[in-house]
């Protein structure tokens, strides 16, 4: 299929509570480094192209980009590339970012904030990185369990305070979602999901359905590959249904999973993300792909768990 027109818009919208998005957006996490992200010795990307498939993103109706502080390599921060590439920002762009997780200077995991004055500092740090004063949404990541009240009813406080607009959660199980709605609404669930998934990913994919809450998928194209990124090559492009169906949409394995994705519900918004402009319009492509019955039916029953 075509890619080089095509725009974001064509994969639908979604609110993440007021704000408007669209389900196709962008992550950010493998932009500063090529390879395998969130390791020390990561090799940079090139900045120019990096700054280039963001603009190129937003050109292509891109809405809706997913970062953190974390994201960065020994040369390259995801906050700072986006504040290079496109502040002042467009006024439909929703930028997510999420707190919990730290990494120090020389880009080793830190230990995890567990008090409501290292969460607040991880906000602060994102609003410097990104030249705002106020962050879109802001997702709290669960590494464990400890005071979960605490912290997230600390991010409420900022939102009350208006230094966030809207939260959401991210690597979380069902009890989680109930309990921090107590404290303050939840706008999205940042999971693990993809092709494959498990049948606790599909719970909590159907719960944010029923809740009304933005499902956005991390992970959806590597899999169990998970940092390292996606492989054209894995298994998963060899699946005979994958293929098939792909040759029959004339797009590649990785537009048809990401399409499968996007199927799952109104409530899925895919962020997927690329360091390269060809694979980044593949990518925002597969949000105009309409899958048939048959073909959802034949992908379901291949979409087997992964190991």
């Amino acid at each position: 299929m075509t890619t080089e027109v095509i725009s974001a818009a064509e994969s639908g919208e979604w609110k993440l509570g007021d704000l408007p998005v669209h389900r196709l957006g962008f992550g950010t996490m493998r932009l500063p480094q090529t390879g395998k992200a969130l390791i020390p010795d990561a090799v940079p990307r090139d900045r120019a192209q990096a700054i280039a498939v963001l603009r190129r993103a937003v050109e292509l109706g891109v809405n809706h980009i997913d970062t953190a502080a974390f994201y960065f390599s020994p040369l390259r921060s995801a906050n700072e590339l986006l504040n290079t590439a496109l502040a002042p920002y467009p006024d439909d762009l929703v930028i997510a970012t999420k707190v919990g997780p730290a990494r120090d200077a020389a880009g080793e995991w830190a230990p995890h904030a567990m008090t409501p004055e290292a969460l607040r500092a991880q906000v602060e740090e994102n609003l410097r990185q990104l030249g705002r004063d106020h962050l879109d949404v802001v997702n709290l990541r669960i590494v464990r369990d400890d005071h979960f009240e605490e912290r997230f009813g600390a991010l409420a406080e900022m939102r009350a305070a208006g230094l966030i607009r809207h939260l959401g959660l991210s690597n979380v199980r069902p009890e989680h979602v109930e309990r921090a709605r107590a404290i303050a609404p939840v706008v999205c669930v940042q999971n693990p999901f993809a092709f494959g998934a498990f049948p606790e990913q599909r719970k909590m994919l159907r719960l944010c359905g029923e809740l009304g809450i933005a499902f956005v998928p991390f992970y959806s194209l590597a899999g169990t590959r998970r940092e390292a990124g996606a492989d054209e090559t894995s298994g998963a492009d060899e699946n005979d249904q994958i293929q098939a169906i792909a040759r029959a949409h004339e797009a590649t394995p990785a537009q048809i999973r990401l399409a499968w994705t996007l199927h799952q519900g109104p409530h899925v918004l895919a962020i997927p993300g690329t360091g390269d402009l060809g694979h980044l319009a593949q990518n925002v492509a597969a949000g105009a792909i309409r899958l048939t019955p048959a073909e959802l039916s034949a992908l379901d029953g291949a979409a087997v768990p992964t190991s």
